[in-house]
């Protein structure tokens, strides 16, 4: 059975607001499933309003083929994305943090006020249909977050 990829054609680099935009940064544990996943989803969903990127707390090295073949078989890219560790200059530049590394904001970021838990059930070693439910899951809660940062955009007011 062959599988249709969808071909994304707007970029982010093309937002007109760019400079407007929220810093989002996705953490999970190794930086390989699900932050790599709201990274490239939030990159064309929400390009509008979120610079996103991504790290983990203890970063696997490298990107799952599963993690990468349903962000293709779902039409996004995955070009730049890699499994690296947060930096000091992932910390400062960031808005907001999306911790999705299963441990308690209190306890994985005690100096950062910016941090909002996502529970999104690890997908690494499980099968492609997790991955899918997972994707898709990360999916509507960047469309939630988009709507909240445009409606904060529109009323004026700012995410800092």
């Amino acid at each position: 059975m062959k599988t249709h990829i969808v071909k994304k054609k707007k970029s982010p680099e093309n937002s007109p607001r760019k400079s407007v935009r929220t810093k989002v940064l996705f953490v999970c544990l190794g930086n390989a499933c699900r932050s790599p996943m709201a990274e490239s989803i939030a990159r064309y969903d929400a390009a509008d309003v979120i610079d996103a990127s991504s790290a983990g707390l203890t970063p696997l090295g490298f990107l799952p083929p599963l993690t990468t073949e349903t962000l293709r078989k779902n039409g996004y890219a995955v070009d730049n994305l890699n499994s690296k560790g947060i930096s000091g200059e992932l910390w400062e530049e960031a808005d907001l943090v999306i911790n999705m590394s299963g441990t308690p904001r209190d306890l994985a970021f005690p100096e950062f006020e910016k941090v909002e838990d996502w529970i999104v059930t690890d997908p690494y070693g499980a099968d492609a249909h997790l991955y899918q439910t997972i994707f898709e899951s990360i999916q509507r809660r960047i469309a939630q977050l988009a709507e909240s940062l445009r409606q904060k955009r529109s009323a004026g007011t700012s995410t800092d």
